[in-house]
């Protein structure tokens, strides 16, 4: 049988209304033990998701645990891409048995869940494969994710890639959201975030721009 093409995406890449993005534990406490990514690099990363993410309109909940306690505040560059959003604080290591998040999941009733957070074999694997468990559509943005060590987290990301998990990574996250450079609504914000968080990306999107004036879209 001859397939036939058609220019439409497939349903396995995610859009800014089809999921529920989950952003876990970016905290300092957390922070300091995690070695497998610079945390220079990580705070960008996590930073990239969430102002992609607000910018797009993607229903998002941000948790942290033990925030007054012990772990901290969650990073800037998270909260003010959300501002006056409330973040639900938990005492449980595994976010799904937290009731005030699962209550939050089901009140947005998106299917599709995209995870990311401190420490990926803790704080990660927890919650994807419970949500995985109970029918949900899961991914992972893996470099927006660190843990202890180098082992920890890749071992963590085989695990939950093993039971059906899709990883992808901070960067494609925003690109697929965008998709389409000639979506012109969405064009600026898309390489703004990219120049500002985007490493030696956003660097080539400036020098292009400045240089000769370029645009994806055109």
């Amino acid at each position: 049988m001859t397939l036939n093409a058609t220019p439409t995406p497939g349903k396995l890449l995610v859009s800014p209304k089809d999921h529920t993005l989950i952003m876990i534990d970016f905290q300092s406490q957390m922070s300091f033990a995690t070695k497998s990514i610079d945390a220079v690099l990580l705070r960008n990363n996590a930073a990239l998701v969430a102002n992609a993410a607000a910018g797009f309109g993607v229903s998002t909940i941000l948790t942290t645990v033990a925030e007054k306690t012990f772990s901290g505040p969650m990073f800037s560059e998270i909260t003010e891409a959300f501002p006056g959003q409330k973040l639900l604080d938990r005492t449980s290591m595994n976010t799904w048995e937290d009731t005030a998040v699962i209550e939050e999941v089901n009140g947005i009733g998106k299917n599709r869940l995209v995870f990311c957070g401190l420490w990926t074999s803790v704080c990660i694997v927890g919650p994807t494969l419970s949500a995985l468990d109970q029918g949900f559509e899961v991914y992972v943005i893996a470099d927006a994710c660190g843990d202890v060590s180098d082992e920890a987290h890749e071992r963590a990301m085989d695990r939950m890639v093993q039971a059906g998990i899709r990883p992808m990574t901070s960067l494609q996250y925003m690109l697929e959201l965008q998709r389409d450079w000639a979506r012109a609504e969405t064009y600026e914000m898309t390489t703004g975030i990219a120049k500002k968080f985007g490493g030696a990306y956003g660097l080539g999107i400036i020098y292009a721009k400045t240089m000769f004036g370029a645009s994806e879209g055109h």
